[in-house]
C-alpha cells in the first residue's frame, strides 16, 4: 500500500545454531547453495493490509497448503546477492539498491506487490547483523544472499494471489574458481529458446530458469559446461546463457558489445561492467548480435575475446561455443587480457580493496 508504514521486525533467535565448530569447518570449504546460515527474514503481504508480520526467525521449513498458488501458478521472484568481508573486518553489499529496484521490476511482470526499497535492504541488514559469523573471509568467497517472494495464498484459480510470503536465505558461498576462472564452452541451443518478446525474459522468476534446464542437460551431454540461447523470433540474434550475460570484444576498436536489453535479464553485475570498461577507455554498445556475427568475426581475428557474467561467477571467460554448424573458438581458446582485468576490477572493489568510484558499495556492518 502506498504511504503505509514499513513493519517492525520481530527478533527471534534460532535456539540451537551451529557450534563455532560446525560453523568454521562449513567455511573451510562452503561450496554454493549447500548450507545455510541459522535464521531466515520472513514477511507477509496481504491485500488490504500491506506488508506485516516481519520477523527473523531460525532457518526451517516453511508450512505450505497443497494449494498453495505458487505450486500451480508460479508467481514466484528472487534474487541474488553477495555480503562480502572486507579486510578492515568490515562487511560491504555491492549495488545492493539495484536489486531492491529490479525486484519491484519483477514483482510488477508477475502481477505481484511491490516491495519497498528500504525494507528489502533491511532485510538485508537485518539478516546480516545475526548471522555476521557466517560470512567466509577468504578470498572470492562470499556470504550468498538470496531475496524471494512468492503467492502464498491457498486457492485454485487464474488470478493474481491475495497474500504473498516473502523471505531471505543466506548461504556461505567460496571462490567460483577454486584455482582461478578457466575458459568455459558453451553450446549454442538451437531447438530451444529461453525468452520471447512480450515474455517474462527481464524478469528474475523461477520459470526463465526451469526452461533452460533441459537445454543445459543438452550442453553438458555435449561436453559443455553452459548453453546460450538465440532469439526466439528470427533464431539468430544471440540472447543470454542460461543464467548469465555475455559480452563480445573487439580490442582493436577498443569495443565491447553485448545483446540488447528487452528479452534478456537486466544484470546488474551486466550493468558494472559497462561502467568499467568506458573507465578503461572502451565504447560499450548493447544491440543485436547475431551468431553469424560471432563466427565470421571469431574466424577472421577481429573479435578478440568473449565473456559472461553474472553474481555467482562474477566474470568468466568463453573459450569456445559449438553447436550443430560447428565450433566457434576465439583467441585460441583462453581467458581474454581485458576478460581478467575486468574481473580483478570488480572482485577488488566488492571486496573493499579498491576505491568505490562509482558509489556502488553498502557498508552494513
Amino acid at each position: 500500500m502506498i504511504g503505509a508504514e514499513l513493519p517492525t521486525f520481530e527478533i527471534r533467535p534460532n535456539p540451537s545454531p551451529a557450534s563455532d565448530a560446525d560453523r568454521a569447518a562449513v567455511l573451510a570449504n562452503p561450496g554454493f547453495g549447500k548450507t545455510f546460515t541459522d535464521h531466515m527474514v520472513t514477511i507477509k503481504w496481504t491485500e488490504g493490509i500491506g506488508w506485516h508480520s516481519a520477523q527473523v526467525e531460525p532457518y526451517g521449513p516453511l508450512s505450505l497448503s497443497p494449494a498453495t498458488a505458487v505450486l500451480h501458478y508460479a508467481q514466484e521472484i528472487f534474487e541474488g546477492m553477495k555480503a562480502y568481508h572486507c579486510p578492515d573486518g568490515g562487511v560491504t553489499l555491492f549495488r545492493a539498491r539495484e536489486n531492491a529496484r529490479r525486484f519491484v521490476t519483477s514483482a510488477a511482470r508477475m502481477a505481484m506487490p511491490a516491495m519497498p526499497e528500504e525494507l528489502f535492504l533491511e532485510s538485508l541488514q537485518r539478516l546480516i547483523d545475526i548471522d555476521r559469523a557466517w560470512i567466509p573471509a577468504d578470498a572470492e568467497s562470499s556470504l550468498y544472499l538470496r531475496p524471494f517472494m512468492f503467492a502464498s495464498e491457498a486457492f485454485l484459480g487464474v488470478r493474481p494471489a491475495k497474500e504473498y510470503l516473502y523471505c531471505v536465505i543466506a548461504s556461505p558461498a567460496a571462490a567460483y574458481f577454486k584455482e582461478g576462472p578457466k575458459p568455459i564452452s558453451v553450446w549454442v541451443s538451437e531447438d530451444y529458446t529461453r525468452a520471447a518478446p512480450g515474455g517474462t525474459g527481464a524478469a528474475k522468476c523461477g520459470g526463465n530458469y526451469a526452461t533452460s534446464l533441459l537445454p543445459q542437460a543438452e550442453a553438458i551431454e555435449r561436453g559443455c559446461e553452459q548453453v546460450v540461447f538465440l532469439d526466439a523470433v528470427h533464431r539468430k540474434y544471440v540472447d543470454e546463457l542460461g543464467g548469465m550475460n555475455v559480452f563480445y570484444v573487439y580490442d582493436a576498436e577498443r569495443t565491447i558489445v553485448t545483446p540488447e536489453l528487452g528479452t534478456i535479464l537486466p544484470g546488474i553485475t551486466r550493468d558494472a561492467i559497462a561502467t568499467l570498461a568506458r573507465d578503461l577507455g572502451y565504447t560499450f554498445v548493447e544491440r543485436a548480435y547475431s551468431i553469424d556475427e560471432w563466427r565470421a568475426d571469431a574466424a577472421d581475428g577481429s573479435l578478440t575475446e568473449v565473456f559472461a557474467c553474472g553474481t555467482a561467477a562474477v566474470i568468466t571467460p568463453i573459450g569456445v561455443a559449438k553447436g550443430h554448424s560447428g565450433d566457434i573458438e576465439v583467441g585460441g581458446g583462453k581467458a581474454g587480457e581485458l576478460t581478467m582485468k575486468l574481473r580483478q576490477a570488480l572482485l577488488d572493489i566488492q571486496h573493499g580493496i579498491a576505491p568505490d568510484k562509482h558509489g556502488w558499495i553498502t557498508r552494513v556492518a
